[in-house]
């Protein structure tokens, strides 16, 4: 399937690569453009060469997603334990007990830090509370799983009640009614049987009239057995006693399904990625988070490593750094070819501190405008330097004619 796909896009304009991740009943074609390209355009056109495309009939239609960098995380820390696990019970606790300091502490102290938009957590084992209704109790009582799976949802509520004001004071009601533990899961009430003896009742009646009328001891005998049997089942969980969640299901401490497997040096670790806000600036955001990490070092558990698996401001910062580097290596050679052209060192020293003064007044209405300094504006101040010291050294050159003619 992949193939037929790669051959049907691999035609679209300005299409700078393809490549292609093929598992079991998945097919994912990744393609990059161009830069400058009309992306709505180059949507349009995968879109209709992929209605074009004739795909097996099993195949669900194919799903067209746009990429952003933007809705990548900006910083990956990885949570690991500083050793070991000893056994399979050991590493269970160390897993869970990684996964919920980082639910319940680590998450909820990075996501107040400026720029940051949410912290998510994955791997690691994630708390579960499972319950396991046994079916045949279930059918004993004529009890639907429905109704059980009903009073759960009805007895472990936190929902929002309105507002009630009173005079200037507002006050936000909620209706709280959440279970504490296992145990009060498993005392729920799920329903109560009064009625549910009757027809058994009913039954036994019917088998003594039969047995009294053939006059079988047998007969009567059997009657008696299962009416004593009947009587000490429904005085134990139907007759007329309320039925519990503990009488039909087990209730016990699991964990949920896993999804994925982190590893950081070959041990099991938990992962946060952190994205930041729409507008905030990548490197500033970064600088806090890391600031920050430094202030929760001490709250850190003895047993817990957090490490910096990837930082994107760490890559604009080096771009940046080259950027300006370039900058001032390009404005000392300029120097001196502007004095080897002039052969004037005060003309040089004038038209020098003329390009610093330029530059500091760019910043400054770029500072007025909210425009960040990254690597454009950085190349594009670079370019137009450039076209500067041209300017200015024919401006210069030709400033003593202009005034010889006047």
């Amino acid at each position: 399937m992949t193939e037929p796909v790669e051959e049907a896009v691999g035609v679209v304009r300005n299409l700078r690569k393809l490549k292609s991740i093929s598992r079991t009943g998945q097919s994912d074609v990744v393609l990059e453009f161009a830069w400058g390209t009309n992306m709505d355009q180059a949507s349009l056109e995968v879109r209709d060469k992929m209605e074009a495309l004739s795909l097996p009939l099993e195949t669900k239609p194919p799903v067209l997603l746009r990429f952003n960098p933007s809705t990548e995380p900006i910083m990956r820390l990885a949570l690991s334990p500083k050793q070991a696990p000893a056994s399979d019970n050991d590493a269970i606790r160390q897993l869970t007990g990684l996964r919920r300091y980082a639910d319940e502490d680590l998450k909820k102290k990075l996501e107040p830090v400026a720029g940051v938009a949410a912290v998510k957590v994955g791997g690691g084992l994630e708390d579960e509370i499972q319950v396991d209704i046994d079916q045949q109790k279930l059918a004993q009582l004529n009890l639907p799983i429905d109704n059980v799976i009903t009073r759960l949802k009805e007895e472990n509520v936190n929902i929002s009640g309105g507002r009630l004001e009173e005079g200037s004071q507002r006050y936000l009601v909620r209706t709280v009614n959440q279970f504490a533990d296992l145990d009060e899961i498993r005392n729920m009430l799920v329903t109560t049987q009064s009625s549910s003896g009757s027809a058994a009742e009913a039954a036994m009646q019917q088998m003594y009239a039969i047995a009294a009328s053939t006059g079988s001891q047998a007969a009567l005998a059997a009657a008696a057995e299962v009416q004593s049997t009947s009587s000490a089942s429904s005085s134990s969980i139907a007759g007329g006693m309320p039925v519990r969640l503990k009488d039909v299901a087990e209730v016990r401490q699991g964990y949920k399904e896993r999804e994925a497997i982190i590893r950081l040096g070959g041990k099991e670790a938990v992962e946060l990625a952190i994205y930041k806000e729409g507008d905030a600036n990548t490197v500033s955001t970064a600088a806090a988070l890391r600031k920050r990490l430094e202030q929760l070092k001490a709250t850190v558990p003895g047993d817990v490593e957090i490490t910096t698996i990837e930082d994107q401001s760490h890559f604009i910062e080096h771009a940046i750094s080259d950027v300006k580097k370039d900058a001032v290596i390009g404005g000392v050679l300029a120097i001196l070819i502007i004095f080897l052209f002039l052969r004037d060192g005060w003309s040089t020293f004038v038209i020098s501190l003329s390009l610093p003064v330029s530059i500091i007044t760019t910043f400054f209405f770029m500072g007025q405008l909210g425009l960040s300094l990254n690597v454009m504006s950085l190349g594009g101040l670079a370019l137009a330097t450039g076209w500067w010291w041209t300017t200015r050294s024919w401006c210069w050159k030709a400033l003593p004619r202009r005034a010889s003619v006047a």
